[in-house]
């Protein structure tokens, strides 16, 4: 799986590493940590359970429109088929603090997701979209993503970041359908 976002302490609070931010939370989940790897990229293995499917978290060490070249270098690395990928990354068309899952499609305007999908020649894999809402005002998306959460999204940051690594895991152990059942159900 990959977890998008911009490399450097700098991009590292923006709304458009939320996807980095979630993939680090499965990544200590699993209680492993990440190295370098010659695909460009910061890569992570373990299991969600002993005896579990070996899982594979990476971090493009490229900006987010660039993402397609680690990703395609790590699914040819491990010999998995595009089928096998997850994307977590953030969506400005759903709400923030909401996930939406997905499986193949458009980019949907999604740069990151555009280049993987290019690189890899299929879009057709799994997308665990956090949503970061849209900008306020007339700001640019552009920009808007570019920037930190505010205050009161930080509070709610951990909550939305653990969703989405369980969202993933889910969808990992019982399948996309059953993970969208569980997250597209309306809150009670």
């Amino acid at each position: 799986m990959a977890g998008l976002g911009n490399p450097g302490p700098g991009y590292a609070a923006h709304r458009h590493n939320v996807g980095r931010m979630a993939l680090a939370e499965l990544a200590q989940r699993i209680g492993t940590g990440f190295t370098n790897h010659k695909a460009n990229a910061s890569v992570a293995e373990g299991r969600l359970v002993p005896g579990g499917p070996k899982l594979v978290l990476a971090a493009p060490h490229t900006f987010m429109n660039l993402s397609g070249g680690p990703v395609a270098a790590l699914l040819r690395f491990y010999s998995l088929e595009p089928e096998r990928l997850i994307v977590l990354h953030d969506e400005l068309d759903i709400p923030f603090d909401t996930i939406r899952l997905k499986s193949g499609g458009g980019h949907g305007g999604h740069n990151g997701v555009r280049d993987i999908a290019a690189a890899i020649g299929t879009g057709e894999f799994t997308r665990v979209r956090i949503g970061i809402g849209r900008p306020p005002g007339r700001q640019d998306a552009a920009d808007f993503v570019l920037t930190p959460f505010t205050k009161a999204e930080r509070e709610v940051l951990p909550n939305l970041l653990a969703d989405a690594a369980d969202a993933t895991e889910l969808v990992i152990t019982d399948g996309l359908l059953e993970a969208q059942q569980r997250f597209h159900a309306p809150r009670e």
